[in-house]
């Protein structure tokens, strides 16, 4: 072979070389490029679909936002999705459709108690690891330790201790149920009622009604009638507005300290845009408020950016409520797989158990059955509320926290019919 030969076979062989290093170098970049698959259901439709869209919109801006630093991995985080309806018996085919068609890498659950009730056999028994999304003592039963809620309540108790509480404090002796015909509804009321009777306060009143209830006249002038100091109420979103709406025509006289505890909905803008001076006097469970003692790192520019996306959604124009939190599965997410470099369930379940993590709402520790090691329920009375500006409710002092002692704002206004004038 000639020098010139030999230059072009050299030549050739380096530029082989060059192809097949450029060919493994893509396919390992592909490789590394697949998305990390994150699977859920979520209402967009139905009655819980409200909330689920202002949910779904939280996680969506987490999303973005760990994209936006280059992922997890070194890879692109993709969110799937389904519309659970609200309706629990849809959840078991869409979760196994996400594992099994799917091939989702990590699962968050739906919104609520009920749609996520049915899956948890699912995931306890392929070993999942499950971030629970605002349901309430479902891993009661099931017991499966690689489950871990974003919701800031341990137990039934964590709903109405500061309540009750409140209510004895000021003198109550005599206490009024009013509660929705519902596994959710009636798991907070059994809370109560046995929180109460260890209290040594005597019930008055215990009123049952089915779910979805529109006119609670009758059932409040019986309320009236049998005078409670304490007013305890377990309901859902309609239910709720129509119990205030219903209290504000009928009145429940002079004896009434304190009157709400477990009414959902109440935290939800559009209702109250809707009640608006309504509200006044009501003490209930929320999650987080706009007082300062609540300004954890992260939560008004958060919610300064939900704000402006909100508008253009058509969503919760506050998002006090479910964004915040389901931006915090992220953010937990996102601590448990950077720091142990794994999508392993196990793995992360471990880290997720025994780390405290840094989050939106505050930090995060779970305890007993995937809940939080500490309750942050807070009680809140609506106060100086005027007229139905949705916008009064960004500033502070229209709803006061009461309890829990360490991020208290204010003291309660009482009786009822006082607080609410």
């Amino acid at each position: 072979m000639n020098q010139k030969s030999s230059r072009f076979a050299v030549r050739r062989a380096l530029l082989a070389a060059s192809m097949a290093a450029t060919a493994a170098f893509s396919t390992g970049i592909h490789a590394q490029g697949a998305p990390i698959k994150v699977g859920l259901s979520m209402a967009q439709t139905g009655p819980l679909g409200g909330g689920g869209k202002a949910a779904l919109l939280g996680l969506q801006m987490w999303r973005d936002d760990i994209n936006a630093k280059g992922g997890l991995l070194g890879r692109r985080v993709e969110l799937v999705v389904y519309d659970d309806q609200s309706n629990p018996s849809t959840t078991p085919g869409i979760y196994t459709k996400l594992l099994d068609v799917d091939k989702v890498d990590l699962l968050i659950a739906p919104y609520g108690t009920n749609p996520t009730a049915p899956i948890m056999p699912l995931v306890k028994q392929r070993q999942l690891l499950l971030m629970g999304n605002f349901s309430f003592e479902v891993n009661d039963r099931i017991q499966h330790d690689m489950w871990f809620n974003n919701a800031p309540w341990t137990d039934a108790v964590s709903w109405s201790q500061g309540f009750i509480e409140m209510g004895k404090k000021r003198g109550g002796k005599t206490i009024a149920f009013l509660s929705a015909d519902a596994e959710f509804a009636q798991s907070l009321a059994i809370g109560a009622k046995n929180l109460s009777k260890h209290q040594g306060l005597n019930t008055v009143y215990d009123q049952k009604y089915p779910p979805n209830t529109a006119d609670f006249s009758a059932m409040l002038r019986a309320l009236k009638a049998a005078k409670p100091d304490i007013v305890f109420v377990a309901s859902y979103p309609g239910e709720s507005a129509a119990i205030v709406r219903g209290v504000n025509e009928i009145g429940l006289g002079d004896n009434v300290k304190i009157i709400g505890g477990g009414m959902v909905g109440l935290q939800f803008a559009p209702i109250m845009e809707a009640l608006g001076s309504q509200l006044n006097g009501f003490v209930n469970y929320n999650v987080y408020v706009p007082e300062k003692a609540m300004n954890y790192p992260g939560i008004e520019e958060f919610l300064t950016r939900y704000a402006a996306k909100a508008k253009a959604e058509k969503v919760d124009p506050l998002g006090y409520y479910l964004p915040p939190f389901n931006y915090a599965i992220g953010q937990m997410l996102e601590q448990a797989v950077t720091a142990t470099k794994s999508l392993d369930h196990k793995v992360l379940a471990n880290y997720l158990r025994t780390k405290e993590h840094k989050t939106i709402v505050g930090p995060i520790k779970y305890g007993r059955n995937g809940e939080w090691a500490e309750s942050r329920v807070i009680m809140a009375q609506f106060s100086g509320v005027q007229g139905k500006d949705i916008e009064q409710f960004r500033k502070p002092g229209k709803q006061v926290i009461l309890y829990p002692e360490s991020l208290k704002t204010g003291e309660l206004k009482f009786p009822y019919e006082k607080a609410r004038k």
